[in-house]
């Protein structure tokens, strides 16, 4: 019974790449049979950041085990308009970059909407579009990602069951979704040309990815709910051979995962109970300690009732367990023995580094907790991964660089040398294309403004020079939006930092809908490390706990908190005036995802919101709580 709710099948995987893995699989072995056949295979394919893993593969997969794309013809699902086809951020150009440049296809079987004609040839083009898909026999198998609004291709909520190949408008939350992808959201086009729900629908074969936490939501919809036309990927379950390929993350709010006491038999942990308790007391919007025996019973959890005893004793237990997760002593209280600490008490004071993926991370985060393990006499230091260059505009170059030249002035320096960078700076900037990269030397700057105010805000708090460490890890370096996978330089800097500090505790981002997927790299970064040095037996590592963080992007839901740690009114302005003093990513944020606030609205409602959550529950009510979660590894 655990699928009972699922409308369409699913498959879950650990990761991403165990999923592309499957998928890539399953193309694999299309590809092998029609050749076997001697038949042409036809696949329709999507661009974005979900199938990039499964490229990788296949392109892998090409190179070592012989799998050859000859017979193979192509449709892609989609393509920005109007757009250059080379542009950084055309799928013409994602397609060859991803795949098709690294295995052996005929360029003549490759099928692309073209972003570059005339607005009045549109319409012909999306007719011979359809014509030569069904010239081919149509599309074996179909591979989609999903919108957070639930989009799949370009079509928007409120396409149509029967649409075709059409120019659509883009929506506003998918224009901001996809906003990372270009300096800032002016940028995105507003229209774009996609296979229709009813080209998708003739597939012989569909399989829809995703991956992440950010994609709960919308698969749920998809899949546990009524097909609707405001949910387009949801009228795939009208289809006879479709299956969802998803991570753990993006399985989160299916009913097997967020109530699975209500899809058969369920082993009562505790993290299991505390789950059921809280989601139910929030559901129906009680204290934990006001729940009877009939709000067990009427939420499907009599089964929790027969295995752990009675109402009262279970809301007890499941309230403990959030109230021991409260504490102001992040770095654990010194001299005070507490089994359900969520720290230890000892040794104190601690040595501790926070690691913030980019140079606003730390503040954005955990600004509270940060300034919190300072106070109380730990000796934290901060390791910026990267060095977030791609995140500052280029107002900002020409703007701290005239500050420059004016300073030298002022100071009686000459500024022939200066000077000239400027006045290279400003040319460049003035005829800068869409999809040109920024010179070396202007990503130099843009990484010296973040790290002036990543230094800036740890003096704020009150960290030492010598405990600020830029890492400037190579991964990142590339230019683009689009980051090298973590590499053994990676590895090898984050391991000589934590030799160097040797810390009892570690905070990690655990945040991993972050758009760039710049926060996962860097948590695999430092997982990795930490494993390597665990198993060459350095002594400290054992007395090392890690604790996630999460960010800009999401929070930890209530019933993961291990750690919780409360802030005051003047604590939260602190931290307010603490990521002010990132200017650069302030007003106008570049790369911000499909939020329109800007980071401090972001962190503050975030925490705000947590310690409504803990209130609504019946714990006491602050202002603001941080939250973390500890990763055993």
């Amino acid at each position: 019974m655990v699928d009972s709710f699922e409308k369409i099948p699913c498959k879950i995987f650990g990761d991403l790449y165990k999923g592309s893995h499957y998928v890539a699989g399953e193309i694999a072995n299309l590809i092998r049979e029609k050749q076997k056949k001697k038949e042409t295979c036809v696949l329709g394919l999507a661009t974005g950041s979900t199938p990039k893993s499964l490229y990788k593969e296949l392109v892998r997969m090409h190179k070592e085990e012989k799998l050859s794309f000859k017979n193979v013809v192509t449709f892609n699902l989609d393509e920005y308009y109007p757009i250059e086809n080379d542009a950084l951020q055309s799928y013409n150009r994602f397609m060859r970059v991803n795949l098709f440049d690294h295995v052996d296809i005929n360029p003549k079987n490759i099928h692309i909407p073209n972003g570059e004609i005339p607005k009045d040839d549109v319409k012909e083009h999306c007719r011979q579009y359809e014509k030569m898909i069904e010239d081919a026999g149509g599309i074996d198998l179909q591979i989609l990602g999903i919108g957070n609004n639930g989009h799949i291709g370009f079509n928007e909520p409120g396409s149509g069951i029967y649409s075709k190949t059409r120019l659509i408008t883009l929506d506003t939350s998918t224009r901001i979704a996809n906003a990372y992808e270009f300096a800032n959201i002016s940028d995105v086009p507003r229209l774009a040309i996609t296979m229709g729900i009813s080209t998708i629908m003739k597939s012989k074969k569909v399989i829809l990815m995703a991956w992440g936490p950010g994609k709960a939501p919308v698969i749920k919809k998809a899949v546990e709910e009524d097909d609707t036309e405001h949910v387009p990927a949801s009228l795939l379950q009208n289809h006879e051979n479709v299956t969802f390929v998803i991570d753990e993350g993006a399985a989160a709010e299916l009913t097997r995962n967020k109530s699975p006491w209500l899809t058969g038999d369920c082993e009562w942990t505790d993290k299991m109970i505390k789950k059921a308790v809280v989601n139910m007391a929030l559901k129906l919007k009680k204290p934990v300690l006001s729940l009877t025996t009939s709000d067990y019973n009427e939420y499907g959890l009599s089964d929790l009732l027969v295995d752990q005893g009675d109402a009262y004793e279970l809301n007890l237990k499941v309230y403990y367990m959030l109230r021991d997760s409260i504490t102001g002593w992040p770095g654990g209280k010194p001299d005070y023995k507490l089994e359900t600490h969520p720290e230890r008490s000892e040794p104190y004071p601690k040595r501790v580094i926070i690691f913030s993926p980019h140079p606003d991370d730390d503040i954005i985060s955990m600004g509270g907790t940060f300034q919190r393990l300072h106070d109380q006499g730990h000796d934290v230091h901060v390791g910026y991964q990267t060095s977030g260059n791609i995140a500052v505009t280029d107002e900002f170059v020409t703007r701290f660089l005239d500050f420059a030249v004016g300073f030298e002035q002022i100071a009686g320096i000459d500024t022939s040398k200066s000077g000239k960078i400027l006045s290279d700076a400003r040319k460049f900037i003035a005829n800068k294309k869409s999809n040109q990269m920024d010179t070396p030397k202007i990503r130099a700057i843009k990484g010296l403004i973040r790290r002036c105010e990543a230094a800036a805000t740890c003096r704020y708090v009150g960290i030492k020079d010598e405990n600020i460490h830029f890492q400037n890890l190579p991964f990142y370096e590339t230019g683009t939006i689009e980051k090298k996978p973590m590499g053994e330089k990676d590895i090898k800097i984050t391991m000589d930092l934590l030799r160097e500090i040797k810390p009892q505790q570690v905070y990690c981002a655990g945040d991993f809908a972050d758009p760039h997927g710049t926060h996962i790299i860097c948590f695999n970064i430092v997982l990795e490390a930490l494993k390597r040095i665990k198993a060459a037996g350095d002594y400290w590592i054992n007395d090392c706990w890690l604790w996630l963080y999460k960010g800009a992007w999401q929070e930890w839901n209530i019933e993961e908190i291990e750690m919780a740690i409360p802030m005051s009114p003047d604590q939260v302005m602190k931290k307010r005036f603490g990521i002010f003093i990132h200017q650069s990513q302030k007003d106008s944020v570049p790369f911000q995802g499909s939020d329109a606030r800007e980071f401090w609205q972001r962190a503050e409602e975030r925490n705000a919101g947590t310690a409504k959550i803990y209130a609504d529950l019946g714990l006491t009510h602050y202002a603001a709580i941080e939250a973390f979660v500890r990763w055993q590894y």
